[in-house]
């Protein structure tokens, strides 16, 4: 069971309507649990990425981390729906400001959603 699958009514009632929701189901509805472990693990790879970076000492708006934001907009864009600078902005807030996301990112290391969220607020004003 994934990240997103336990949090698909929530995210249901949260975003209901919104295109990037229809879109969501669209681009999920077929997936095999194959494709979904892909687009999960894809994603936890990436928040790894950012972990290595912040234990570097590199800065959240440094190229590497940047890079690394553009990195989550084009899996996400590519996995689940288009992500768009708005959406991302939104994504960033929650993963510090909803204590799960927070946990599962800060597996790689304490404070890697604070990090992911700063990179985000870098790349997208």
């Amino acid at each position: 069971m994934g990240m997103m699958e336990t949090y698909k009514t929530e995210v249901r009632e949260r975003w209901g309507n919104t295109a990037a929701h229809l879109e969501h189901e669209q681009k999920t509805k077929n997936y095999t649990k194959e494709k979904w472990a892909e687009a999960n693990n894809g994603l936890m790879a990436i928040f790894a990425e950012f972990a290595a970076c912040k234990r570097m000492g590199t800065s959240a708006e440094s190229n590497e981390a940047q890079a690394l934001v553009a990195k989550l907009q084009e899996h996400i864009t590519a996995n689940y729906y288009t992500c768009t600078d708005e959406i991302l902005a939104r994504l960033g807030k929650m993963y510090v400001a909803d204590e799960r996301f927070k946990k599962n990112i800060d597996k790689y290391a304490e404070g890697t959603a604070e990090f992911v969220a700063d990179a985000i607020a870098a790349y997208v004003n």
